[in-house]
């Protein structure tokens, strides 16, 4: 049986994948892995390391993935979340604890409500409120076909 860490690795690996395919579906934007594990996998191995842990931990903050638009003049650095359920105090610490390195950083975050996609510091000033991913980023059509896989691999086993 699988412990709650791995069960949750697990989940936030597929709500990475959500991200990436939904946008990708969209056609308005080429999708780059940025996080340390892909940038710098070799280096993620030492990250426990006390002389590695220094130089390390601020790489490893690093968002999920870099947005580029298709005309290439504008790029989104996102974070990816999975929570069952939303709390704000959650979503205010995680706002904030990124703005600390990444201050233009976006969350997209998966709930059972739906798709939600804001800057860090929209969600800090609004004490944890983030909206809905709206329909100029992904059109609905797309967003249904990946509610219905986010329910297929997120929710349809007891959490």
């Amino acid at each position: 049986m699988f412990n709650n860490f791995e069960h949750n690795l697990i989940k936030g690996r597929i709500a990475e994948t959500i991200f990436e395919e939904m946008f990708h579906d969209t056609k308005k934007f080429t999708i780059l892995h940025f996080g340390y594990e892909y940038t710098t996998p070799l280096l993620a191995q030492y990250r426990n390391m006390m002389v590695m842990k220094k130089i390390l931990d601020p790489i490893s903050k690093s968002p999920d993935f870099l947005l580029v638009t298709e005309d290439k003049n504008q790029s989104y650095l996102v974070e990816v979340k999975y929570r069952h359920n939303i709390k704000k105090e959650d979503l205010v610490d995680i706002a904030t604890k990124i703005s600390q390195n990444w201050p233009l950083c976006h969350i997209f975050l998966i709930s059972k409500d739906g798709f939600y996609f804001d800057p860090v510091h929209t969600i800090i000033n609004k004490n944890g409120d983030i909206n809905l991913l709206s329909f100029k980023w992904v059109n609905s059509e797309i967003q249904n076909k990946y509610k219905k896989l986010a329910e297929d691999f997120l929710w349809s086993h007891k959490d």
